[in-house]
């Protein structure tokens, strides 16, 4: 059964149109990863799932509810949760203060402040400090922990490994693995081709606000993606 449903969605900003009539669904427990260039519309599309950024045509149905009109605070009440690229910490406020600000709008369920540090280890002795001393993995591991705290049905990532040291990604996607398993359902934007193929049920590739490519992540080869990602196939078409 499908706990997100996307139809025919438009979304744009001012005169430019990110994403063009795209449709998808996402089953529960499902991993999806979005790959594409800078620009294919991938950012906004998660935006626009989260509630921060309104359709110009389309629909947005979750679990079965037509949320396309609906307040981001209220996605958040229902079980919607955006990790923004660049996390978007309170910086002055230690983690486990910005962990409890978001608890403050929980749900229920097993995530809590222990249960976070539980899955994101290296928290556990970050709690006492302020978010804007941590390196970008820290800040990360944080981020992600704050979504999960409202105890989400659909957690949305943009851009998990941008700008983070091999190391550090490493570290994310060692916790990330452990939400996984448990049945989270998971839309993730990664650059990390590689990454997102291996962490991924499946792989859709965007290309100018549309889906060029999406299969299994184990089934794509990594020269499939690469050439759906840079338009390469649509190009060599355009010149037969």
């Amino acid at each position: 059964m499908s706990l997100l449903d996307i139809e025919a969605l438009n979304l744009r900003h001012g005169l430019l149109e990110a994403v063009r009539d795209f449709t998808l669904s996402v089953a529960e427990g499902e991993t999806v990863a979005l790959v594409g260039a800078n620009g294919a519309g991938k950012t906004t599309l998660l935006r626009a799932i989260a509630g921060a950024h309104r359709p110009s045509a389309g629909t947005i149905s979750f679990d079965g509810v037509d949320v396309t009109r609906v307040a981001a605070y209220r996605r958040v009440q229902m079980g919607i949760a955006l990790v923004p690229e660049g996390r978007r910490l309170f910086p002055a406020l230690t983690v486990e203060e910005n962990l409890l600000v978001a608890a403050q709008r929980r749900r229920p369920g097993r995530w809590t402040v222990d249960t976070v540090i539980e899955a994101f280890p290296m928290l556990a002795r970050l709690r006492g400090r302020r978010a804007a001393t941590l390196s970008g993995g820290e800040q990360q591991a944080a981020a992600i922990g704050r979504a999960l705290i409202t105890n989400p049905r659909l957690l949305l990532l943009d851009e998990v490994s941008l700008g983070l040291a091999p190391l550090a990604v490493e570290d994310v996607y060692r916790s990330l693995a452990s939400v996984i398993a448990e049945g989270a359902t998971v839309v993730l934007v990664e650059q990390d081709l590689t990454r997102a193929a291996a962490v991924a049920d499946r792989v859709v590739c965007m290309l100018e606000g549309r889906i060029v490519l999406e299969g299994a992540g184990s089934e794509l080869t990594r020269e499939q993606i690469t050439e759906a990602y840079f338009g390469l196939r649509r190009s060599q078409a355009l010149d037969a």
